[in-house]
């Protein structure tokens, strides 16, 4: 079969997940089962894979969706708790106490405390922690998860304590950090890598890790630079009155420096330390700078221009998940509870995550611990391990049961927390229960009769042949499609690290950086990984539309993905090429864009919108200032359906004018009262708007009209 033809048929269960998914919003409940019954049968009739390891890739994936249901459920059932003790209303409170203004807060809890979290735990737990937090602050479900997605990308090459580095591409390069003495290899048991290894000078498996670890954190760090932004301009253009992306980018001030809080220790340490703790490391020091700082307000924005999502009457249905959680959820009879009980769970969940993952003898002691589910052909496909203590869901759960002794509370109450958290994981079971093991039939089809190679390496040898020289700006494209399947970074990086790095020798570049490239953009894809998605989604309560929240997030990972891609072009091709490439320029046309909208963005806070003069001498004109407070928009909620295109929308000094009529307010306006104008609700708004007009309609024969 040509090549070509097999890229395309590898492509097809991909396609199909974007079609149905992205393209027609059909719930991953609905999708995922014909996904995975053409997975199935493109394994068994064009790779020729014998029933039984497909069966048993099969029930390889649910032991995985079982694991992946354990973590949701844990999380889950600690963020009830802490909702039903009165935790989270302490919580919320001292969040709005650093600043009410919501892209503080999600930068804060998103990017900072979910990179501590990724660092320690990794494989989705920053989503499972973060998403509900936010929820329980009074973010709309679907904005916290596109916060719980965009920002796994920076901290997911050193996830869990650095696996995707130390599992991942140390596993898909055969590196090998202590060979036996005598062994033919110093590095790797792959004669291409041991000999690039060997003419680089690298001294052992370690050694050449750390570079490319390196390497990696030097991508991240550049391209998730603007991610804090990015960001908040999403979280606005989707899910603010105004449907403008530039009022996220006000903050840039905050956000560019909670970027640099993070990526300065986190670059510094992937330099001095190796790939183990970037993550970890940067998440903490960063949440300590930004903190510390933004409680004496140092570029946080003043409370009267703190930015706020709209009443909760003007949120879209799609918006809401069946995790509710009310600002005004308040219950008198409950003992008062200080800032530190409040807080001590969420401490317990950082610390265990640590202490599990970097002790080695208790995290062995922990793995022990496990239930081994069997499968056929266990000669060729290993069985698959429950690890009931060691997964993350077993430390919010162990941390649950803490917290009802800590704070105290009534048996009913922890009764009803359970109750609830059973409710919200069952509902996101049926899309896991096809989701995983469509993408362990997916990366287990090789071996075949028909002799071809797994699925991922055809559809990546297929685009190798078209790109070319082009490869590197490619690279991270195909890094994330195999996270975007297989639901791993260090999948990903397992899968494909070999073919990345074998297709940088070919076209004549150094192939570390390559490698790098398929490291940043598997943790990229963790934007739009289906399963990522289903989970974070489950924590929310917002279960069937998985495919409106990618088609959200697929920004933040063209944005990741393009910028790291150019960049690696860019550093690859600078002895050939010189600075002036197609890699320097894509990343300069991504700088200029962003420096433009910024400065746009500060230009529209301070315009000026006037009325038109009235035909009656006693209607007064006054300027209306806009205001960084949330504006209402003169579209009627639910009219017209915004645009997924993160671009501008409805711009305040694009809405009609107001007419402001004297008689029946004969005192003067102030700047206050033109503020409050502003926040009015959009709908009561218009209407009086329209009641006015009417009032002031002259006769038909009339020909009079405004000046």
């Amino acid at each position: 079969m040509h090549p070509s033809f097999l890229a395309f048929l590898s492509f097809l269960p991909i396609l199909t997940v974007a079609v149905l998914l992205v393209g027609l919003r059909w719930p991953a409940s609905r999708a995922m089962p014909i996904c995975y019954g053409l997975a199935a049968g493109l394994a068994l009739l064009i790779w020729q894979i014998p029933v039984t390891r497909v069966a048993a890739s099969s029930i390889n994936g649910l032991v995985v969706a079982l694991s992946l249901l354990y973590i949701v459920f844990g999380a889950i059932l600690l963020l009830n708790t802490l909702r039903e003790s009165g935790g989270l209303r302490v919580i919320r409170q001292g969040f709005t106490d650093i600043s009410p203004d919501r892209r503080v807060q999600v930068i804060v809890i998103a990017w900072l405390f979910g990179s501590f979290i990724e660092g320690s735990a990794g494989f989705g737990a920053p989503a499972t922690v973060a998403v509900p937090l936010l929820v329980g602050l009074g973010f709309p479900a679907m904005a916290a998860v596109l916060a719980g997605m965009i920002i796994q990308s920076t901290p997911v090459s050193f996830g869990a304590v650095g696996t995707p580095i130390k599992v991942g591409v140390s596993n898909g390069l055969s590196v090998d950090s202590s060979p036996a003495e005598g062994a033919s290899h110093k590095l790797s048991t792959d004669l291409g890598v041991e000999g690039y290894g060997t003419a680089a000078g690298f001294e052992n498996g370690e050694v050449f890790l750390a570079d490319i670890g390196l390497k990696v954190a030097t991508l991240h760090a550049l391209t998730g630079l603007l991610v804090p932004l990015l960001l908040c301009g999403l979280l606005t253009r989707f899910y603010g009155v105004n449907r403008s992306f530039l009022e996220g980018l006000r903050i840039w001030k905050f956000a560019l420096f909670a970027a640099l809080a993070m990526i300065v220790p986190y670059w510094l340490v992937a330099w001095l330390l190796g790939p183990e703790f970037p993550s970890l490391v940067g998440g903490l020091i960063g949440l300590f700078i930004v903190i510390t700082t933004a409680r004496s307000g140092f570029l946080v924005p003043t409370p009267e221009k703190a930015w706020d999502f709209g009443t909760r009457d003007q949120w879209s249905p799609d918006w809401m998940g069946s995790l509710q959680i009310p600002v005004e959820d308040q219950d008198d009879n409950r003992r008062q509870i200080g800032i530190f009980h409040a807080w001590a769970p969420y401490i317990m969940v950082g610390l265990l995550l640590v202490l599990t993952r970097t002790i080695p003898d208790l995290a062995a002691w922990l793995k022990g611990w496990s239930v081994a589910v069997h499968s056929p052909l266990e000669d060729s496909l290993k069985p698959k391990f429950f690890q009931f203590l060691y997964l993350p869901g077993a430390v919010f759960i162990v941390v649950s049961i803490v917290t009802f002794f800590l704070h105290r509370m009534k048996w009913q109450d922890y009764q009803k927390a359970w109750r609830s958290s059973f409710r919200t994981t069952v509902a996101a079971s049926v899309a896991l229960v096809f989701t995983v093991p469509m993408v362990e039939v997916f990366i287990n089809s090789d071996g075949g009769g028909a002799g071809y190679a797994k699925m991922p390496e055809a559809l990546a040898s297929g685009v190798a042949a078209l790109a070319g020289g082009a490869w590197p700006i490619l690279s991270p494209f195909i890094g994330g499609l195999g996270a975007f399947v297989a639901g791993s970074n260090t999948v990903s990086n397992m899968m494909l690290s070999l073919f990345q790095f074998n297709t940088g020798q070919e076209i004549g570049v150094n192939p570390a950086w390559i490698v790098a490239l398929q490291a940043v953009g598997g943790a990229a894809g963790n934007m739009i990984c289906v399963h990522n998605v289903v989970a974070a989604s489950a924590v929310a309560g917002l279960v069937g539309k998985e495919g409106m929240v990618i088609r959200k997030t697929v920004w933040g990972f063209l944005y990741y993905a393009l910028f790291a891609g150019s960049l690696g072009y860019a550093i690859v091709s600078w002895n050939e090429h010189g600075l002036f490439n197609i890699g320097t320029l894509i990343v300069a046309m991504i700088w200029a864009a962003a420096i433009a909208l910024i400065i746009l963005s500060g230009r529209r806070r301070h315009r000026v919108r006037t009325a038109p003069a009235p035909s009656d001498p006693g209607k007064s004109i006054l300027p209306v200032e806009e205001s960084e407070v949330q504006v209402a928009s003169t579209r009627k909620s639910g009219e017209t359906r915004p645009s997924d295109l993160p671009g501008q929308a409805e711009e305040p000094g694009n809405q009609a004018p107001i007419e402001k009529e004297s008689d029946s307010e004969p005192e003067s306006r102030t700047e206050e009262d033109g503020v409050l104008d502003e926040e009015m609700d959009s709908d009561k708004w218009l209407a009086r708007r329209e009641a006015l007009r009417k009032e002031e309609e002259p006769p038909q024969n009339s020909s009079d009209s405004p000046d």
